[in-house]
């Protein structure tokens, strides 16, 4: 299939063994995340990674491509090897925004996001929200409700492999 590079004309489809979830996305608010995570999608960087960190309620978190090896201990630190300068916008984290993962440093990000369970407010204005999900809620509440066990410092680790098999870019009117 050849390349959609217009990113107002695009959705992602995330592949799970659950089901697919689709998101559109906010170019309007955050142009180059968008584009960023369009551009990793197209090159097939998170095929095969996981949803590595789940909050029950709060969040799933995925992108590290460290998540492709279940037993690496860095998950989490993972990314593109390169960073995204912050695109802070007044869009709500609010459940099904698609929102990237930092660090500390607000212009930290590269490749992991988050999909929001619920309604996390206090990230608003704090982190990048580029989209939300328009197909696939009981497939985010499945990945929600995943058993999570202790990962050192908070219980947030899949006691079972969350895996991401695919995220595609498709034509909006594809789906």
């Amino acid at each position: 299939m050849e390349k959609t590079t217009d990113i107002n004309q695009v959705v992602a489809v995330i592949k799970t063994a659950g089901g697919e979830m689709t998101l559109e996305f906010w170019p309007d608010v955050a142009p180059k995340t968008v584009a960023n995570f369009v551009k990793l999608a197209q090159s097939g960087f998170y095929d095969g990674t996981a949803f590595h960190r789940i909050i029950k309620g709060f969040m799933i978190q995925g992108g590290d491509p460290l998540s492709k090896d279940a037993d690496n201990p860095l998950v989490g630190t993972g990314g593109p090897g390169y960073k995204v300068k912050a695109e802070f916008n007044p869009r709500p984290h609010v459940r099904g925004v698609i929102s990237m993962a930092r660090s500390n440093d607000p212009d930290s990000a590269g490749s992991q996001f988050f999909i929001c369970l619920g309604d996390a407010h206090f990230l608003d204005g704090k982190y990048t929200a580029f989209g939300k999900l328009i197909q696939g809620d009981d497939v985010l509440e499945q990945l929600g409700n995943t058993p999570v066990g202790s990962n050192g410092s908070e219980r947030s680790k899949p006691v079972n492999r969350a895996a991401v098999e695919s995220i595609r870019i498709v034509p909006k009117a594809a789906k």
